[in-house]
């Protein structure tokens, strides 16, 4: 035998032993969950683009829980709501971890932004922090405050129907401005530090984005001289505009002239939260970088659902008019009372996910489900999108159905898992803001007008942005009063801030 045909059979030994220890789980032997075969030795990495739609047609073709392989990386995505709740709830003690992502969470955000955090001291601080100012209770102080700008919404609506996804975006600004930092925006479009926030959002977007950049795969690229320029561009500029609003507040609280707001709330508590000057910024500007990002893609969603499915959307005309009439607008009060409308928004939600693929978590420990090993240090994904169209959980999952949403009795069922806000204890903290903004825009919307697709200008449903948090292309609707003009003006109408 020569030499280098020994070493070749050497090399071939070791790649199969490398491929077997990356096959089994642990040193239990269990196999991961079964995946699309490797692509060079033992790579099948996730799909690149469209990611949302791969990973279901995956998730088809070999089972609800699809691994992958990316050099000694596991990653595990999720695509049944059965699986789901036992590996991503049940053992959701375990995902509480996220994976190191050095392009978004080292080098663009310094560990610093709370939805990257691993889990540990500084996760349990920021998380303290954020649940204090957005518990139930005080999320209800900002309903009056909500439905105001809701209002401005609907006459923004009345005037320029053309530009509602602009509308969507200011009302959700205008409103997570208020509450983060106690100030209003006249209009998104207008607005300085509005419009750098949403950059900010879109380099976070582009950050994150699972394959977006190599140095994820490989982390000794970021010490390349001149790697990551763009990155380090992108977390000085974040952090410079985090920083102003910071020391904004805080003089106003010098002043005595605060409004209330959640930046006021963690420099009156800065001592017991134990967060430094940059870790107050980050927090604060990641909440409203993150909450008018969603809101506003949760308002078009409903909007489009609305424009496409005329009959489900005459259902919660007929239920407005039963239980509010013409004389009133809805309030938050009449929520239990509009079954149909808030099953016709979480089936919008369910049909097209503000969040398509999901944030990942990091397993710490090995996960067991059903003869199969999820190892401890794999990347773990609950695909948001996949998940929404198990049809098991949701029977004919491209049709909209909010009835699927409801018992025999017309009630909201209470065994249906609503996955908009993500899993376990990496719960979305802002989810009870959130959902006072997905009910009271909606129901004044619906209340005040019918939505209707224009006959010229079909929409695409499916044209979105491939990206963590999908936003629609453009596309134009019919709005036509169910109120009398004049008297729906008077409605909406109050005094400006």
């Amino acid at each position: 035998m020569s030499a280098s045909y020994a070493a070749g059979v050497a090399v071939i030994v070791a790649v199969l032993v490398l491929y077997k220890k990356f096959s089994l789980a642990g040193g239990n032997n269990i196999p991961l969950p079964p995946g699309p075969p490797a692509c060079w030795f033992w790579s099948n990495a996730l799909p690149a683009v469209n990611i949302a739609y791969a990973l279901t047609d995956l998730v088809r073709k070999y089972g609800p829980v699809v691994s992958f392989r990316q050099g000694s990386q596991v990653i595990i995505v999720i695509g049944s709501m059965e699986a789901a709740t036992h590996i991503m709830e049940k053992e959701g003690g375990s995902l509480v971890d996220r994976p190191r992502t050095i392009a978004g969470g080292d080098m663009l955000s310094n560990g610093m932004r709370l939805v990257l955090s691993h889990s540990g001291d500084r996760f349990r601080r920021l998380r303290k922090a954020v649940h204090t100012h957005l518990q139930p209770k005080v999320t209800e102080t900002y309903q009056d405050m909500q439905r105001e700008k809701a209002m401005d919404f609907i006459l923004d609506i009345l005037d320029d129907p053309k530009n509602h996804q602009k509308h969507a975006e200011r009302y959700a600004a205008s409103v997570i401005l208020r509450v983060t930092y106690g100030k209003s925006a006249p209009t998104a479009n207008t607005d300085p530090e509005v419009i750098r926030i949403h950059k900010v959002v879109e380099h976070f977007q582009a950050a994150v984005r699972p394959g977006a950049y190599l140095v994820d795969r490989v982390p000794l690229l970021r010490y390349l001289p001149g790697y990551g320029k763009q990155l380090h561009k992108w977390h000085h500029e974040e952090l410079d505009l985090y920083r102003h609003q910071l020391q904004r507040v805080k003089n106003d609280v010098d002043q005595n002239k605060a409004s209330p707001s959640f930046t006021k709330t963690l420099l009156e508590n800065a001592q017991g939260h134990q967060l430094s000057p940059d870790e107050m910024s980050y927090l604060a500007g990641s909440l409203f970088g993150a909450g008018s990002d969603t809101t506003s893609v949760g308002i078009t969603a409903i909007i489009m659902a609305a424009a496409c499915h005329p009959l489900a959307q005459a259902k919660v005309h007929e239920e407005l008019d039963t239980v509010i009439g013409s004389a009133r607008a809805p309030t938050f009060e009449d929520s239990n009372s509009l079954p149909q409308l808030r099953a016709f928004l979480l089936e919008a939600l369910r049909w097209r996910p503000i969040v398509r693929i999901g944030f990942p978590h990091r397993a710490t420990k090995d996960i067991f489900w059903q003869g199969y090993c999820i190892p401890e240090g794999a990347t773990v994904y609950g695909c948001h999108w996949t998940l929404s169209r198990d049809p098991i959980a949701f029977p004919d999952p491209e049709v909209f159905n909010p009835q699927r949403w409801l018992d025999s009795e017309g009630r909201l069922k209470d065994n249906l898992k609503i996955i908009t806000y993500g899993f376990g204890r990496r719960v979305c903290p802002g989810l009870h803001l959130a959902n006072q903004s997905l009910y009271i825009t909606p129901a004044l919307l619906l209340w005040s007008f019918r939505i209707d697709q224009r006959p010229d200008a079909p929409i695409n449903t499916h044209a979105f942005s491939d990206a963590v948090i999908p936003h629609a292309t453009p596309f134009e609707i019919d709005v036509i009063p169910r109120i009398e003009v004049a008297k729906l003006k008077e409605m909406m109408s109050r005094p400006m801030d």
